[in-house]
């Protein structure tokens, strides 16, 4: 929105780690935030360090009184959500709802629209801690925008005030950018976490200090170039150097401590099969590698 566009009254539904970030970054705006709805001790403290001053009310009142709900809750609560407020007959025509779901469009919103909101769909592509650090990494964001091309200019503005990059996204196309997403940032979560307990196992003190400038460059590369950045010695053909490496990851997850992850293998398994798919190595050294991946179970039945 411009500098002299009118300032909004704000709800805020879900003052968890994207809810309260974004409320935040929109109060900087100059639009009033009017209330929070926090439900943990978590996401109350959090709403008083991101929202000082904002009262923390029921979702009725925050629907009174906002011109504008934004809701940042879990996917599988959203279209209830939904349906709930616009049971209530609470809802005024021409109110403003946006929702930060990376896998709905605005079909979820389909019983606000037909009590006369107008429904957006903004989604940040980032990963949000829900705290001030999150602010910063808000500006060049790219966010996925679904929304009726009437009210697109509305959502593209709403980015921009948060110092995003909008782009259009059809609502039909959510569920494979979602999972592609999801499955880029989640999942590297995972397989860094990996990487970290096996050189903590052999008493690097720093394993994300070692792990940094690698995996810096790798992503880069990856980023850059795809598939064709792979290096290692699933794509250099090196059998033997993989049927060590799984030795030593077996013997990882044989010896975790009750209660911890003992997956290390199996992951690696299946990522450097996906590897050896992208390798184009010839036939025979293909076969050899992908012999010693098979799972041990399905080589045990």
């Amino acid at each position: 929105m411009s500098a002299d566009a009118p300032r909004l009254g704000i709800g805020i539904i879900g003052a968890g780690r994207v809810g309260a970030v974004l409320g935040a970054a929109l109060r900087a705006e100059g639009h009033a935030i009017t209330g929070a709805y926090a439900v943990s001790d978590v996401s109350r403290e959090r709403a008083a360090e991101l929202l000082p001053g904002v009262p923390l009310l029921d979702v009725p009142a925050i629907v009174e009184r906002s011109e504008l709900l934004l809701l940042a809750v879990p996917d599988d609560q959203l279209g209830p959500l939904a349906a709930g407020i616009a049971a209530t007959g609470l809802v005024p025509g021409g109110q403003l709802v946006v929702h930060t779901s990376g896998r709905y469009g605005t079909e979820v919103l389909a019983p606000l629209a037909e009590a006369g909101c107008a429904t957006l769909a903004i989604h940040p592509a980032m990963t949000f801690t829900g705290t001030r650090d999150d602010l910063p990494r808000l500006f060049g964001c790219p966010m996925a925008i679904t929304a009726s091309e009437l009210f697109a200019p509305i959502a593209a503005a709403l980015v921009v005030e948060l110092g995003g990059e909008g782009f259009v996204l059809p609502e039909g196309d959510r569920a494979l950018y979602h999972a592609a997403l999801a499955h880029g940032a989640n999942h590297l979560v995972v397989l860094v976490d990996q990487a970290r307990e096996a050189l903590a196992r052999i008493g690097i003190e720093e394993p994300g200090h070692l792990l940094r400038p690698l995996l810096e460059a790798a992503l880069d590369n990856a980023l850059r170039h795809g598939s064709a950045a792979l290096t290692g010695p699933v794509v250099r053909g090196d059998a033997g150097t993989v049927a060590s490496h799984l030795g030593a990851l077996d013997d990882l997850d044989a010896t975790a401590l009750p209660g911890d992850p003992a997956d290390t293998s199996a992951t690696y398994r299946a990522l450097a099969r996906a590897a050896l798919d992208r390798s184009g190595l010839p036939s025979l050294t293909e076969q050899r590698i992908r012999a010693l991946l098979e799972d041990p179970d399905t080589e045990d039945a």
